[in-house]
């Protein structure tokens, strides 16, 4: 069920229902929008008296939702979700592009300073970095844990970029939502319900990516985990579905950007690198999401790929990102969006 609230609504009238709501065993989510404040119901499993919560002041209708997923739909809430971070122009979601680079892992200070530098230099706002590494051997390079989250710290004070980083279990969880921006769950993890139940508890941005064969309902349903505790900042992620194609690690399935933008609300941003798995096929993707009307892309960046301890044939040089990001300025305004932070100096240059 959907309470809609009344354009003028006072906040004491908001919070008058979301009480009433609790007093009757459910859980109440209220998700303000641009004109009113829409209050959502969930743990609803009969009927709820319609009449009752009509007559509380403040309220101008009360509607069913009938999709599985209800708060990340866009019958709770009309209006895309963008989410913001304090103290810079960083966000995501809206009408700019958020484009977060980095390596696979954190490999070392030096590493992790020199990529850093080259992709905030070329415009990028969030940096991407492994700390706790979930690779399909358990011989392989599994992350440098904590340490890594203090290197990615200082970088976010040095570049000013926000940080976005995995968290694979509970454990985990709380280490990453402690010094990163964005909490990211990896595509293994996109059922692993106890573990969005938790970040949802949490007041910190998640970045959601899609499971390697789910469907656009349990893509959603796994982002309604998250939400129905609380934590209405979900971002989701496509990074490729697995087929029987074999000329790319996964197929990047960019048709599920405006299906998604039909039904929901959240911020989808897409991965390319995942995607593919091939370094010459991240550039084309790239452009092609952003065409697709995606919110961003998230890349793998390494200056010496051919050295890097995990996901080096996928990961671009710094050189192919500067480019990638003139190419996306360029197609931004052709799909109504602007710039990314710094992009505006580079398709100048490029252009005389």
């Amino acid at each position: 069920m959907l309470v809609v609230m009344k354009a003028h609504a006072t906040p004491e009238e908001v919070q008058a229902v979301c009480d009433h709501i609790e007093r009757l065993g459910f859980r109440a989510h209220p998700l303000p929008g641009a004109q009113r404040t829409a209050v959502g119901i969930t743990g609803n499993q009969g009927e709820v008296d319609r009449g009752n919560l009509e007559a509380l002041p403040g309220v101008a209708e009360v509607i069913r939702v009938s999709k599985p997923y209800k708060l990340a739909s866009r019958d709770v809430k009309e209006e895309d979700t963008v989410i913001r971070f304090a103290g810079t122009d960083a966000v995501i979601g809206g009408n700019g592009l958020a484009v977060i680079a980095g390596p696979c892992s954190i490999e070392s200070r030096e590493q992790a300073f020199t990529i850093a530098g080259q992709v905030a230099a070329a415009g990028a706002q969030f940096f991407r970095g492994g700390a706790y590494k979930p690779r399909t051997s358990p011989y392989a390079f599994q992350g440098l844990g904590i340490e890594a989250l203090r290197i990615m710290a200082e970088i976010r004070e040095r570049f000013g970029l926000r940080i976005v980083t995995e968290a694979l279990d509970s454990e985990s969880l709380e280490r990453v939502a402690e010094w990163a921006d964005v909490i990211q769950i990896g595509a293994r993890n996109m059922q692993n319900f106890s573990l969005l139940k938790r970040a949802g508890m949490l007041r910190k941005p998640v970045l959601l990516k899609r499971g390697m064969s789910a469907t656009l309902e349990e893509f959603l349903m796994a982002a309604e985990y998250i939400m129905s505790e609380g934590n209405y900042e979900v971002i989701l992620c496509e990074r490729g579905v697995r087929t029987f194609s074999d000329h790319a690690r996964n197929t990047l399935d960019l048709s599920i950007i405006p299906a998604l933008q039909r039904v929901s609300h959240l911020p989808i941003l897409v991965d390319p690198s995942h995607g593919t798995g091939r370094r010459d096929s991240v550039l084309p993707m790239a452009r092609a999401a952003i065409a697709g009307g995606a919110d961003g892309i998230v890349v793998e960046v390494h200056h010496q790929p051919e050295a890097a301890l995990s996901d080096g044939p996928q990961s671009i040089y710094p050189g192919q990102f500067a480019s990638m990001m003139d190419d996306l300025g360029r197609i931004a305004p052709v799909v109504g969006r602007s710039l990314p932070r710094g992009i505006q100096v580079n398709v100048a240059a490029g252009a005389s």
